[in-house]
């Protein structure tokens, strides 16, 4: 969004004049590297007052200033970064190899006091900030590593956070973004929300957060229940920064078969609170919680055999995005290979399969996908093509990967493990394996990770 400052709305800037200076030479190193890596060279500074928008219409900076007020050092300074940062801006998202996160991690920080005691967002120093970061990102030939948060050694989980916020104290985060990511023919709305946590409320691959919704329950004005969601995106969010968290969250809607209409008074609170959410909207937070959905990687031959259906494919988006996507300890050290199989209703449900896509481009030895569309695929007897259908298509390589040490995860709603168990225990009678003990085995060893709702 764009923030402005009009013409007689400021009577004090909270803006010290050292950070606007320091923020100016963030600005001018940024210009110096795109100089340097792209050969751009600005004709003209844009004016004060005037927009400022890529060639791709996909952002615009604008800052106005009162030309007719008294100048002071800090309406200078003020300028002079806004100048700079529209600069910035405009270079940096015209140039075609800007990668996604560069957009993600432009976010307002300076708040200017108006004469209502209002606050508005500036939003130009992180601008400049974030847009260095990704120059840098760029002249390096991609992200810096992403060692930060890590444990020493890095397979280490007995320093794991776990309940850092509770249902009593919860930590408000602010939404960065909220996005459809299912197409038109879907059978519901899926949505990706990225959360800005200012890098207070740390995590791990396969753990949840608490969403409490706003407002309270109508039966008794108690607040409503805190919500788990599983986190889908790796400790070091999808900006790399280690700032963000993200969730996968499904539109929960009731369709009444009376009124053929869905009934607003049924649907899921958190849920459509979540989707509805736009950037800059509070989100209360708890936990994170949960150690059941970790990777032990202490051992980087280890195969990891993933199963979801729907939103229970986030916790797997964290560790693909640790193991093949992120420059982390993790991804250096690893060599066995990670399987997923996720089973939607059609094409259009598919989740994420743009990353997955990639990475199976990229890690063709160590990364495989399949797909169970029950609406669009048929199974071995004819019928639609469930999750456990497809898990069974590949039963003995997957027993056999399992007999040598690998974990198998389920994460999705609740109704999918009588079936996979069923398919599982009929493979392992075929097999001529007693199914209690073959389990009973998995558990003990630590293999058979599940997180159903």
């Amino acid at each position: 969004p764009n923030f402005v400052c009009r013409p007689g709305d400021q009577k004090s800037i909270v803006l010290p004049y050292m950070k606007v200076k320091a923020m100016q030479k963030s600005a001018i190193l940024f210009l110096a590297l795109i100089g340097g890596s792209f050969g751009f060279a600005p004709s003209r500074v844009p004016s004060i007052g005037h927009s400022v928008e890529s060639k791709h219409g996909q952002s615009q900076s604008a800052l106005f200033m009162a030309n007719d007020e008294p100048v002071s050092k800090r309406k200078v300074a003020l300028k002079q970064l806004g100048v700079a940062a529209k600069v910035v801006t405009t270079a940096f998202l015209a140039s075609a190899g800007v990668p996604r996160a560069a957009f993600a991690a432009k976010k307002a920080v300076e708040v200017v006091e108006t004469v209502d005691q209002t606050k508005k967002f500036v939003g130009i120093g992180a601008g400049v900030v974030a847009a260095g970061a990704a120059a840098v990102k760029l002249a390096t030939g991609g992200p810096a590593k992403q060692d930060f948060l890590e444990a020493t050694p890095y397979w280490d989980q007995k320093t794991v956070p776990t309940n850092t916020y509770k249902n009593k104290t919860p930590f408000t985060g602010k939404v960065i973004s909220t996005k459809r990511i299912v197409g038109p023919k879907a059978t519901g709305e899926t949505c990706h929300i990225i959360i800005d946590h200012k890098g207070e409320f740390p995590y791990w691959e396969g753990q949840s957060w608490g969403v409490i919704a706003p407002g309270t329950r109508a039966k008794d004005g108690k607040p409503h229940a805190v919500r788990l969601y599983s986190i889908a995106s790796s400790r070091y969010g999808d900006d790399f920064s280690g700032n963000t968290g993200s969730l996968c969250v499904r539109r929960a809607t009731y369709w009444c078969p009376e009124l053929q209409a869905e009934d607003p008074a049924k649907k899921g609170i958190c849920s459509n609170f979540l989707c509805d959410t736009k950037a800059g909207d509070d989100v209360k937070l708890t936990g994170p919680v949960g150690k059941a959905m970790l990777l032990p990687e202490e051992d980087p031959t280890t195969n990891y055999i993933m199963v979801a259906t729907g939103t229970g494919i986030a916790p797997y988006r964290g560790f693909i995005r640790r193991l093949f996507v992120e420059k982390t300890p993790a991804a250096e050290a690893y060599k066995g290979q990670a399987w997923l199989f996720l089973g939607v209703a059609n094409s259009d449900a598919l989740l994420y399969d743009d990353e997955w896509q990639e990475v199976k481009k990229n890690y063709p030895d160590n990364f495989k996908l399949d797909y169970a569309l029950s609406r669009e695929q048929t199974n071995a007897k004819g019928g639609k093509m469930y999750i456990q259908d497809k898990v069974e298509e590949y039963s003995d390589e997957i027993f056999q990967k399992l007999s040598d040490g690998a974990h198998i995860y389920f994460c999705g709603l609740k109704g999918m493990m009588p079936g996979i168990e069923e398919m599982l225990k009929g493979v392992a009678a075929r097999k001529g394996l007693d199914y209690a003990a073959w389990i009973k085995g998995l558990k003990s060893k630590k293999q058979w990770h599940v997180e159903v709702y």
